[in-house]
C-alpha cells in the first residue's frame, strides 16, 4: 500500500483498481569505501558505489534556482548528482538525480551538515522537504538552525529519470471496478488488469526495472552524501524511507552520523513485500475502527451515528448506493476506498473525510464528488499519481520475490477479507502486478548493525495502519544500540511531524547532540483533532 505524504490531496491509483492516497555545500572529499557486502554481485555493487561516490565527490553540486515549474522558490536551490544505473557496471548508462537544498538558519558556527530525507512510498519525492524552512515549521525550527535540509527524488520518481507503466489519464479514470470481488469472473477481471500493468511497466520502463530497488537507492543517498561534500550523512526517513534507511545502515554503516526513522517497515526479509502488505490490511481495520469510535464520540458535528456500529452501517450503505449507481457518475466503492482510507492513515484527515460524509448524508453529493472524483484536467497531477505508483510497484516487485501462484493470494486474500475487510481487496489488486513481473526479483538485504553504525533513533506509534508497530520492534533488535520512542495510543503515521513535546524534544535533542535516552522512552499521545 503506498502512501505520499505531505499532501493529503487523495488519488485514486492503480490500473487494477487498487486504491492508495496520495500507501525522502559543495566540496571534494574522499569518499569512504562502501561497505562490502557477502556475495559476488554485492562486492561488484559496493565497488561500483565507492567509484561512483568518489566521482560526485569531485564534482559536487552546481546549485542553482531551483526551475520555475517545480514550485521551489528562493532560497531554496536545485542541482544534479550523476549516478550509474547499474551499480555492477559503474561505467555504463547513468541517470541523473534531482537533488534540492536550504542552507541551515543559524550560524555558520551552529552548522552539522546536511539533513537528507526520504518520505516514503516508495515513489514520494523529498523535494519539499527544504519548504519546512521556508514555510517556518515551528516543529522543525531548531533542528533547521544546525542543518541543511536536503531532499531528492529518488531514481524513477519524478525529474529522476522518472518511469511510468501506463497512459496517465487512464490511470486515474474513474470509475473502476469495486475491488471487492463478487465472482471469480470479477477476480479474473482484476487479475488480467494486474498482467496488464506489469507488461505496461516493461514495455514503457523496461531499461529501469531490474535496477529499481531499495539497495540501489541506498547506493544512490552515498552518491548524493559524496557530492554534498559530506563524509557521514544525517537522515531521517519516514514509511518507506525506515526501510531505505535501514538498507543504507546496512551497507554503509560507517557513512552515518545521525538516523531518525519514523513509522518503521519491518525489515525482515521474509516480510519484504508480500506479508508487509497482508499486515497492513490487519492494521488499517484497527485504525479504520478508531476513526469511526472518533466520529461517534463526535455525532454533534457529523450526525453520522452516536456509535462505531452506525457508523459502519452508514459506510456500508454509501458504498452500496456508489457500487449501484457511481456518485455523479464517477465515484464508485474504488473511489471512496480511496478518499477514506486517508483517515486511518492520517490523522489530519480524521475532520476533513468526515465532513465531506457527513455532508453527503445530509443530502449534499457534490462535495463527495469534489473530494474522491479524479481531475482529469490536473495532467501534471495525474502524471505524477500514475509515476507515484509506478515507482511503488516497480521497487517492491523488483526488491523481493512474490509468489506467483494465483491460488495462495486468493486464499490469504478471501481468508483475510472476512475479518479485515476495509482495505484487503484492494491492497491484494495494487500488488498483484509483482505475481508476474517481468525481471528478476532480488533478495531483500539482511539489515543489521555493522561497523560503526552509530545510535539509530527509531519513532513510532502504537496503531499506526500503513506500518504496523512490531516493525519498529523488529529494526530496533536488528540495529544495536538503537533508542525507541513509542507513542502509545495513536496511530497516524508519521510521528516526528506532528506537535508532541515528548517526541519533538527528543527528536531534536538527538539531532543536535547525538545524546538518546539511557533507555526506551514511551510518550502520551498528540492532541486528538477537534471538529
Amino acid at each position: 500500500m503506498r502512501e505520499n505524504r505531505g499532501k493529503n490531496r487523495v488519488l485514486a491509483l492503480g490500473s487494477a483498481g487498487a486504491l492508495v492516497t496520495a500507501t525522502l555545500i559543495a566540496g571534494a572529499v574522499s569518499a569512504p569505501t562502501a561497505a562490502a557486502t557477502s556475495g559476488h554481485g554485492q562486492d561488484r555493487e559496493a565497488r561500483g558505489a565507492a567509484i561512483a561516490a568518489e566521482r560526485a565527490a569531485k564534482a559536487g553540486i552546481d546549485w542553482r534556482d531551483c526551475p520555475a515549474d517545480w514550485g521551489l522558490a528562493k532560497p531554496i536551490q536545485c542541482g544534479w548528482v550523476t549516478v550509474p544505473l547499474d551499480y555492477a557496471k559503474p561505467n555504463g548508462k547513468q541517470i541523473k538525480l534531482a537533488v534540492d537544498r536550504i542552507g541551515n538558519t543559524g550560524t555558520p558556527q551552529e552548522r552539522q551538515g546536511a539533513l537528507v530525507y526520504n518520505p516514503g512510498g516508495p515513489g514520494g519525492s523529498g523535494l519539499r522537504f527544504p519548504t519546512r524552512v521556508t514555510n517556518k515549521n515551528a516543529v522543525w525550527a531548531k533542528t533547521a538552525k544546525a542543518y541543511d535540509f536536503v531532499g531528492f527524488d529518488p531514481r524513477g520518481v519524478g525529474h529522476s529519470a522518472p518511469i511510468s507503466c501506463i497512459d496517465p489519464q487512464e490511470f486515474v479514470k474513474a470509475p473502476k471496478a469495486d475491488p471487492v470481488p463478487d465472482s471469480e469472473a470479477d477476480k479474473l477481471a482484476q487479475r488480467k488488469l494486474a498482467r496488464e500493468y506489469a507488461d505496461g511497466c516493461y514495455e514503457r520502463s523496461g531499461t529501469m526495472l531490474p535496477h529499481m530497488t531499495t539497495p540501489n537507492t541506498a547506493r544512490d543517498l552515498d552518491v548524493i552524501r559524496a557530492a554534498l561534500g559530506e563524509r557521514k550523512i544525517n537522515y531521517l526517513g519516514v514509511s518507506y524511507g525506515t526501510y531505505l534507511g535501514a538498507v543504507y545502515g546496512t551497507l554503509f554503516p560507517g557513512h552515518v552520523r545521525r538516523m531518525v526513522v519514523d513509522s518503521v517497515v519491518d525489515p525482515a526479509r521474509d516480510n519484504i513485500w508480500y506479508q508487509a502488505n497482508l499486515n497492513q490490511d490487519i492494521a488499517f481495520e484497527g485504525r479504520w475502527k478508531d476513526w469511526q469510535d472518533w466520529v461517534a464520540a463526535n455525532d454533534a458535528a457529523f450526525h453520522l451515528g452516536t456509535t462505531r456500529a452506525a457508523v459502519q452501517a452508514k459506510w456500508l450503505q454509501l458504498r452500496a448506493t456508489a457500487k449501484k449507481n457511481p456518485i455523479g457518475g464517477v465515484v464508485g466503492p474504488a473511489e471512496l476506498l480511496s478518499l477514506f482510507q486517508s483517515a486511518p492513515y492520517y490523522d489530519s484527515s480524521w475532520v476533513p473525510v468526515a465532513t465531506v460524509f457527513s455532508k453527503y448524508v445530509a443530502g449534499d453529493t457534490q462535495a463527495l464528488v469534489d473530494a474522491a472524483a479524479p481531475d482529469l484536467s490536473d495532467t501534471a497531477g495525474n502524471i505524477a499519481s500514475e509515476n507515484g505508483n509506478a515507482v511503488y510497484t516497480a521497487v517492491e516487485c523488483t526488491d523481493a520475490k512474490w509468489p506467483t501462484s494465483w491460488r495462495r493470494w486468493d486464499r490469504d486474500n478471501t481468508r483475510l477479507h472476512r475479518d479485515y475487510p476495509f482495505l484487503t481487496w484492494s491492497n491484494a489488486w495494487m500488488n498483484l502486478p509483482c505475481a508476474t513481473w517481468p525481471v528478476k526479483q532480488q533478495t531483500p538485504v539482511d539489515v543489521k548493525t555493522g561497523k560503526g553504525l552509530p545510535p539509530v533513533l527509531i519513532v513510532q506509534s502504537t496503531r499506526d495502519a500503513a506500518t504496523p508497530y512490531p516493525g519498529a520492534v523488529e529494526l530496533h533488535k536488528r540495529f544495536k544500540g538503537s533508542r525507541l520512542i513509542t507513542e502509545r495510543d495513536a496511530g497516524s503515521h508519521g510521528v516526528t511531524g506532528l506537535v508532541n513535546p515528548c517526541v519533538n524534544d527528543r527528536v531534536d535533542g538527538y539531532l543536535l547532540t547525538g545524546k538518546v535516552d539511557a533507555a526506551d522512552v514511551t510518550c502520551a499521545p498528540h492532541a486528538t483533532p477537534k471538529p
